[in-house]
């Protein structure tokens, strides 16, 4: 087989999708797992800012940085959204896939 020419069957293999979150939840379920998933990005961005100015405290990182401030935005956008829903008993659908696609 050339290699160069890939089939369903590998294309199928090269990508796998997942639900991470996936269901009705009350306004603080969703809160607190909005607040959860976008600490633990936040953290991970972090970690890796840290690493890479390990030995260069003049590497400003601003891809990171960016990326950091985007998210503590979104964190702040979907917590008022959701504080400010009237119906204080209403369920929140969350959906949420992560697909991994391996590159060539």
């Amino acid at each position: 087989m050339n290699n160069s020419i890939t089939t369903q069957t590998e294309l199928e293999k090269s990508t796998k999708t997942f639900k991470l979150i996936e269901g009705d939840f009350t306004k603080r379920e969703a809160l607190s797992i909005v607040d959860s998933v976008i600490n633990a990005k936040i953290n991970f961005h972090k970690v890796h800012r840290l690493s890479i100015q390990e030995g260069n405290e003049n590497d400003k990182c601003t891809y990171d940085n960016s990326r950091i401030n985007e998210l503590f935005a979104d964190k702040k956008e979907t917590k008022e959204f959701l504080r400010n829903l009237e119906s204080k008993g209403c369920n929140i659908k969350i959906s949420s896939n992560v697909t991994i696609t391996i590159q060539e």
